[in-house]
């Protein structure tokens, strides 16, 4: 990577640093583009190189977040040796709700605006080299387990919308259970999500 290289994925990364700080901190609504820009030191032309607005950098932020996750999950996962499909999705699904257990702020940054199309973009659409393609992850997971998987995308869709909601609700809120509690039930009800879809 050239030098000229280096400094534009600096910026970058000194954008998305500063633009989480400040919407986590004051919310997105209260941060404009020119609290981003003069904490991160940059121009505001600068900021215009790189994304549209502060919601492409929100969009874009939650798929970095999300990937960094999701990348700390899988490489935890190869680590501790689970092979077979519906473990290493319990496993992934443990991981990132215990992550987000410990990090309150990034859980609300993440949900707030969480759209499947924002999710799905997250995952397939790295936006740093340090970032995982999800897709071709969960799709190889899915070779991997030999079985026939119908309907993937339409399966981890019904499992995300589950996991998030549940999840979100439990560990803000302890609603209606704590996150211990209500892990065992949501591991049955993926499970069971997993063998309908498996032919």
């Amino acid at each position: 990577m050239g030098k000229a290289d280096q400094n534009k994925r600096i910026k970058m990364e000194n954008l998305l640093n500063t633009s989480f700080e400040l919407f986590t901190s004051k919310g997105i609504n209260k941060t404009s583009i020119s609290d981003i820009v003069e904490r991160a030191g940059v121009a505001k032309g600068t900021f215009y190189l790189y994304f549209k607005d502060k919601y492409d950098i929100r969009n874009r932020l939650i798929a970095h977040k999300s990937s960094q996750l999701f990348m700390q999950a899988y490489e935890a996962m190869v680590k501790a040796g689970i092979e077979k499909f519906d473990d290493r999705i319990i496993f992934i699904m443990d991981y990132v709700l215990d992550a987000l257990a410990t990090n309150k702020g990034l859980l609300a940054f993440i949900y707030k605006d969480l759209s499947w199309a924002v999710f799905k973009r997250a995952l397939t659409n790295p936006i740093a080299d340090s970032d995982v393609d999800f897709n071709a992850v969960y799709n190889q997971m899915i070779e991997d387990a030999g079985g026939k998987i119908k309907d993937p995308e339409i399966m981890l869709f019904q499992i995300i919308e589950l996991i998030g909601a549940t999840g979100y609700s439990s560990i803000m809120y302890d609603d209606p259970v704590s996150l211990d509690e209500l892990k065992p039930h949501l591991e049955r009800t993926v499970r069971m999500i997993i063998k309908n879809y498996t032919e």
